[in-house]
């Protein structure tokens, strides 16, 4: 564990959020290309989202990292990071997202902070373990409207 390491870590962090956001100016899932933020995250990177949400699982790989933004376009109108506060020691970088979205299905605001696990290797992000304090409040601002029998 170095002072090295900890700062490259933070400086990946920095580059790949800088990234997602010219992703997402570009037209986001389905519009821009994942290559945008690819050179940010190992071949073979782990995203693990929360199951009881929408877009919840185990994501392996540049094609799973495609095809969970596009699950979270299809949830997400609008979904901006507000504010960010990193920790990082070495590898593993601790980072404090607070949110704001509006559910597409709903039309619902929301605002919630997440807590994410981030693991760099090599200068490229290879494990990713988002922690939501209320999921059953996301998905069910996120879930469509019942409709009658």
């Amino acid at each position: 564990m170095t002072n090295s390491s900890t700062t490259d870590s933070v400086a990946v962090l920095t580059g790949m959020y800088e990234a997602e956001a010219k992703y997402l100016a570009a037209g986001g899932p389905g519009e821009a290309p994942f290559d945008l933020l690819a050179p940010f995250f190992a071949s073979d990177v782990v995203l693990h989202q929360a199951d009881a949400l929408p877009y919840g699982g185990t994501w392996r790989g540049h094609a799973g990292l495609t095809r969970f933004f596009l699950a979270m376009s299809d949830v997400w109108e609008s979904f901006e990071m507000a504010d960010q506060e990193f920790l990082a020691t070495g590898e593993t970088v601790v980072v404090l997202t607070r949110v704001r979205a509006r559910a597409r299905a709903t039309g619902r605001e929301l605002a919630f902070p997440i807590l994410q696990t981030i693991t760099v290797r090599d200068g490229r992000i290879v494990e990713v373990r988002p922690f939501y304090w209320d999921t059953a409040a996301i998905a069910d601002a996120c879930a469509a409207p019942a409709r009658p029998a």
